[in-house]
């Protein structure tokens, strides 16, 4: 898609809303990729669930909107923009990267341990700790949206740990634990 966006001329706009802010291990999701969107759009983990959100691009791009054409429910908020910039600075601090690639390949390893064993698992995927398992009728091999909804259900109500469900035919267990998950937790 990127591809074909340059080869168009068409500028390309990446949503980092969830994916940003070192949930994939690397600050964004794109630099997995070698991707350089044309406008970024942020927002979530950029202030560690501090309400606040921003949009990047090229100077160039930004000039082109008249003023007042664009604003957001978050934007401008100095105390987000403060926990912002700490949450950055966080980020960038020797090792915390690091060990959220470590706490994902952890995560990954265990959840193909679970694939192994059953069957109802089709697919782990994901990148760092943004990561997810299709679920799916053995029988049949279809999405089993109903089983993910029981699964969720026995784990919120046995107090282990809060899921959630994703994809077309919710039968997509979504795995996000905190970026400052350690290897015992």
């Amino acid at each position: 898609l990127y591809e074909r966006a340059k080869a168009k001329g068409i500028l390309f706009v990446a949503d980092e809303v969830q994916s940003g802010f070192g949930r994939t291990g690397k600050m964004f999701a794109l630099e997995h990729y070698g991707i350089e969107p044309d406008i970024m759009v942020m927002a979530k983990g950029i202030a560690s669930g501090f309400p606040f959100s921003a949009i990047g691009s090229s100077y160039e791009i930004m000039e082109r909107w008249p003023v007042g054409s664009h604003g957001g429910t978050y934007g401008g908020n100095p105390i987000g923009a403060a926990a912002a910039l700490a949450t950055i600075d966080i980020l960038r601090s020797e090792g915390f990267l690091e060990n959220v690639v470590a706490r994902g390949a952890q995560l990954r390893s265990g959840l193909e341990e679970l694939k192994a064993q059953y069957e109802i698992i089709n697919d782990v995927r994901g990148l760092g700790i943004m990561l997810g398992c299709t679920i799916v009728d053995p029988a049949t091999g279809l999405p089993n949206g109903e089983l993910v909804n029981q699964i969720l259900r026995h784990a919120r109500e046995n107090g282990k740990v809060i899921l959630m469900n994703a994809g077309t035919y919710n039968n997509v267990i979504r795995w996000m634990p905190p970026l400052i998950v350690n290897e015992s937790q």
